[in-house]
């Protein structure tokens, strides 16, 4: 696994200077909801490819005022960067016009908008149950998952007959459910994109004092559950250092990152997600109000209901932000971001070898010792041949098992999306971590039903 750890490294040179080489032909990028926060930084990372030979970016949303947005902004980041001429810009809010001849699909949709965020939230929060974000796992990422994996997979089918040979690069949440429904129900070739690896190594090379360039690692797990089993300076081992820094917890890393700071020391290494959102993955932290005043704080450290107060607030001051960018108001700036998918397109096209971090099956045995049936969050070697995954071999027991908690949640959930089973809903919520240390069963019956009953409109065909 030395490999891996110095390609990641490799990796994240290559994000600063660009990949070397001409893209050998024109390609075509179509961005599903396009009013996604991710539109701008990916479609940018791929106008910025050097050597591209430019195409087609397409823009699909059934939001026409959003996606007419980001299609603007788009066209305004193709005359900044002098690109106009390489590239045609298209959209439409029928994704079968767009998607025939397709090479790329970035999946980054959001099923029923801000409709359903107050009762994911506040309906548990009835029975006990506080999220700080609650879109990944939890009663909110069930209902989450519910809403989303029958439109994902119908947008599977389409491209299945429209452009089967097509890349996805699926960013929408909850993740896991997502890249397991894919694996399970299409024949598309799906990796899950997030940025956690990325800006997780990043706070790490800050809070050791290493510059980000220097350090290597190892990081595998499942989606906001990844652990970091080794990070590394030009002189060794930095978890010395990260540990003595944890145990005072008056620190600035402890203090920032209370929870995965806690769970280091207990487990023994770092974990990719930021400290409110991992403590929903958890049995331990939300489940008393003591535990909430110690181990939670402000924002992402924590904050209850956080996502469900500021979310709608946050995708009004995007569209702003977009609309200041077009007017000229504010400027575009010109900088690759370190989110993978501009990157594996590059490395696709160029045949250039880079190292991500991806979310894919586990049916090749990348985790060894989590289940085979599952989805894993791994290094991934992209080339010409697309995304390969490499075997990671076994994490720590005590690792596995907190991450095999997740995934017997998930693979429930989506067995319910998947067969529209309200039954297997129950299942899945009776096994979630956090739940299940507050709740009894009955009373997880009980307010999934009440879930069901509050989102019926954007569940179509559950029993």
């Amino acid at each position: 696994m030395a490999t891996v750890a110095g390609h990641a490294a490799h990796t994240q040179a290559d994000e600063r200077k660009g990949l070397p080489g001409v893209m050998p032909r024109k390609i075509n990028v179509t961005m599903i909801g396009a009013g996604s926060f991710f539109t701008a930084s990916v479609m940018k990372d791929v106008i910025l490819i050097p050597g591209s030979q430019g195409g087609d970016l397409r823009m699909i949303d059934i939001d026409h005022h959003r996606m007419e947005l980001s299609k603007q902004l788009v066209e305004k980041v193709l005359e900044a960067a002098g690109e106009a001429d390489k590239w045609v810009v298209r959209a439409s809010t029928d994704r079968r016009e767009l998607l025939p001849g397709t090479d790329y699909i970035v999946n980054a949709i959001e099923v029923s908008g801000v409709e359903c965020v107050r009762f994911d939230n506040d309906i548990p929060l009835e029975y006990g149950v506080s999220q700080n974000i609650g879109d990944t796992i939890g009663p909110g990422g069930l209902m989450k998952g519910l809403r989303t994996i029958p439109v994902w997979i119908d947008i599977l089918k389409d491209a299945e007959v429209l452009c089967p040979n097509a890349l996805v690069l699926n960013y929408t949440n909850p993740m896991s459910m997502l890249c397991l429904a894919s694996a399970r129900a299409s024949s598309m070739e799906v990796i899950g994109l997030c940025h956690s690896v990325q800006g997780t190594s990043r706070m790490l090379a800050g809070f050791a004092g290493v510059p980000y360039e220097d350090v290597q690692w190892k990081c595998a797990g499942i989606n906001h559950l990844a652990w970091f089993t080794e990070f590394n300076g030009p002189d060794g081992d930095l978890y010395p250092s990260l540990f003595a820094q944890a145990k005072d917890r008056t620190s600035k890393f402890a203090t920032d990152e209370p929870v995965r700071s806690d769970m280091m020391l207990h487990f023994g290494a770092f974990i990719t997600e930021s400290s409110g959102h991992l403590s929903e993955y958890l049995p331990y932290y939300r489940k008393r109000k003591d535990l909430l005043e110690k181990y939670t704080d402000t924002g992402y450290r924590g904050e209850e209901s956080f996502y469900a107060n500021n979310w709608p607030n946050w995708r009004k001051g995007q569209d702003a932000s977009r609309e200041r960018q077009i007017s000229g108001q504010e400027p575009i700036q010109l900088e690759r971001s370190f989110e993978y998918g501009g990157w594996i397109i590059e490395s696709v096209e160029k045949n250039v070898p880079i190292m991500v971090h991806g979310n894919v099956a586990n049916n090749n045995g990348c985790i060894a010792n989590l289940p085979q049936d599952g989805c894993v969050e791994v290094a991934c070697l992209i080339n010409h041949n697309r995304v390969q995954p490499i075997r990671f071999g076994r994490l720590p027991k005590q690792m596995a098992a907190i991450c095999d908690s997740n995934m017997r949640m998930y693979d429930l959930a989506v067995d319910s999306a998947l067969h529209k089973s309200r039954e297997a809903a129950y299942h899945s919520l009776y096994l979630d971590p956090l739940t299940s240390a507050v709740l009894c069963p009955a009373e997880i019956k009980e307010m999934v039903d009440k879930l069901f009953a509050a989102e019926e409109a954007f569940l179509p065909g559950f029993k």
